[in-house]
């Protein structure tokens, strides 16, 4: 069965495997964004940027407010870092490896001399 955790990193990676979503949630790194501003470097509709907004919801990476009739959009970093996390034990895992690699490459030229 999977569990909860598991299925939050499924949707933060479903959402991330979009460029365009990619894009967007760099753009809110620097700031908080409306939805206008989200559009504006993408040729799509107004349609088309909500449904992108709406996966990065569903995977708890934006936070939208509304102000009137102003839509304001901000990255949730707790839920980034939970990829983080994901990515940074697999990160120590390949480190580790190449670690040995190196070592045993170092020691078959010590033996060709």
């Amino acid at each position: 069965m999977v569990n909860h955790y598991e299925d939050n990193l499924n949707d933060i990676f479903h959402a991330l495997a979009d460029s365009t979503r990619r894009e967007m949630v760099q753009m809110m790194a620097e700031r908080e964004r409306t939805v206008s501003e989200l559009a504006e470097p993408f040729d799509m509709s107004l349609a088309g940027i909500s449904k992108h907004l709406k996966v990065l919801e569903r995977a708890n990476l934006v936070e939208r407010s509304i102000n009137g009739r102003t839509h304001i959009c901000r990255l949730n970093t707790e839920s980034l870092s939970q990829a983080t996390k994901w990515l940074q034990f697999y990160e120590r895992f390949w480190n580790n490896r190449f670690d040995l690699l190196e070592s045993e490459l170092m020691k078959a030229k010590k033996n060709e001399n």
